[in-house]
């Protein structure tokens, strides 16, 4: 016995030391960001021209009565008035229902680059709740611009067209050639995009960059990283809405029977919430610790550092603190809306819940409905699928798209630690998975988690400093195309 239990203590007094080397030897491998030259933007201009624009009440909705099309019609004119080198030197063409796409002519053949945004915007919500017009466009005395759009993503589509008009201005012409791809339906998923994509596949072009919306320079958001990080969105989640339905035979809530409708889509709630789709460690999840858990505290390091031991541990972490690390490591479903009686003594003949999931790469849209039904585990319950998509494909966070990025992002905040990450929202981009396989999303700008909670919803606003920011940044970018 007394051998047993010193082979036991020496396998673990291995153990740890194998532990702690690793944490020890798990280090920054990069050097530090050198700043970039000068970027010939003028920071009042943007935010001149982003106020314009958001002033312009883009509204986009699945309901064609509620879209004003004079609205976007206005929009696309005032891109004309405040662009006019972009205007004079990129043909633009009408592409589907609103799509836009610019091009700009380069220096020599190869393969171009695509800098994406769009133009459509939510609906503001509940006015009351603004403490100013959503559609007003106004800089306050603090240097913030407020308005519906100013983050989600005119401000992005401004940066872009501020920096190419800029360039044009000093007679720059890229090296390769130049896309400019912007939607008006892109909130509601709608078909602009896929066009764009198709008339480029017709013709052959098969981008080396694709960039649009995504992440941002954010702090605090991975565990014991005290620098600002740039996450930049290598893949983004699929996403599945389905309805949970019951029907019953109705009556009167005085004499209800063992099993009603509502109690039963309830029970079937908690049992999806007590069993969560499992935590996987998706290659995004993997390159985002391999970079950022280098950069982390000495407690966090045994973890990342370790994964072939604490990867368990890991996932339970995710698991009990959910949030954004528990959707980096597994797809989620979330219960958003429910529906039963009209009347408060009356049993639903039929109930109805909503729910959203954002499905991870290998977890499929049929995976996902099997799942649901397997953990509910109820025949009376059907579940049906509304609408969705599965994940987009990976790209590669190394070579020269990426590089691309990684410079241009370390030459505008110097301070900021690049790291890749999987996109939980969806966007435009996933469709020109079809033709690049270097499709990246970074929005270019500085978000605090207070900032990037106004993303969709009431008060949205953005520092004008913020502005010029990313104007600097699709500068950089597009001197390296």
């Amino acid at each position: 016995m007394l051998w047993v239990l010193l082979a036991l203590a020496c396998a673990a007094a291995v153990l740890l030391a194998v532990v702690l080397v690793r944490a020890a030897l798990f280090k920054p491998g990069e050097g530090k960001n050198t700043p970039g030259e000068a970027a010939c933007i003028e920071y009042k201009r943007a935010v001149e021209h982003l106020s314009q624009m958001v002033r312009v009440p883009t509204v986009s909705s699945r309901n064609p009565q509620e879209v004003d099309e004079g609205a976007f019609e206005d929009f696309r004119r005032l891109l004309e008035a405040l662009y006019p080198r972009v205007t004079a030197a990129c043909p633009r063409e009408r592409i589907g229902p609103s799509g836009l796409l610019y091009y700009w002519k380069g220096k020599q053949p190869g393969a171009p680059a695509v800098l994406m945004a769009h133009y459509d915007v939510v609906p503001p919500g509940d006015l009351t709740g603004w403490q100013k017009p959503p559609f007003c466009g106004e800089l306050d005395a603090d240097g913030v611009l407020w308005g519906r759009g100013t983050l989600d993503t005119k401000g992005t589509l401004c940066g872009i067209l501020e920096a190419a008009e800029a360039l044009l201005e000093q007679g720059y012409i890229p090296e390769h050639d130049v896309y400019f791809s912007f939607s008006g339906d892109e909130e509601i998923m709608g078909p602009s995009a896929p066009a764009i994509v198709d008339v480029l596949e017709q013709r052959g072009i098969h981008p080396a960059l694709v960039l649009d919306e995504g992440g941002a320079i954010v702090e605090g958001a991975f565990p014991g990283v005290k620098e600002k990080t740039a996450v930049v969105g290598i893949c983004e989640k699929g996403q599945l809405d389905v309805e949970l339905s019951i029907k019953s035979k109705g009556g009167h809530t005085s004499a209800p029977p063992v099993k009603t409708p509502v109690a039963a889509l309830a029970r079937a709630v908690t049992r999806v919430e007590k069993r969560p789709f499992p935590a996987v460690l998706t290659p995004a999840a993997r390159d985002m610790f391999n970079i950022l858990g280098r950069r982390s505290s000495f407690g966090m390091k045994l973890i990342f550092a370790n994964l072939w031991l604490f990867l368990p541990l890991l996932k339970k972490i995710c698991t009990a603190s959910g949030g954004e690390m528990n959707a980096l490591m597994r797809t989620t479903c979330c219960f958003t809306r429910m529906e039963g009686s009209q009347a408060a003594n009356a049993i639903p003949t039929e109930a109805r819940m909503t729910a959203n999931l954002r499905l991870v790469r290998g977890d499929s849209m049929d995976d996902c409905e099997a799942y649901l039904r397997r953990v509910i585990d109820d025949p009376d319950i059907t579940v049906t699928r509304i609408q969705g998509n599965d994940a987009s494909p990976y790209s590669p966070a190394d070579g020269p798209a990426w590089e691309l990025v990684r410079s241009a992002i370390g030459e505008t905040w110097p301070e900021a630690v690049t790291a890749p990450y999987m996109m939980m929202a969806c966007s435009d981009s996933r469709h020109f998975c079809r033709i690049s396989e270097h499709v990246l999303r970074f929005s270019a700008m500085e978000l605090s988690k207070e900032e990037r909670g106004l993303i969709h919803g009431l008060n949205e606003r953005v520092p004008a400093e913020k502005v010029g920011r990313a104007a600097e940044f699709f500068y950089r970018v597009l001197k390296k195309c």
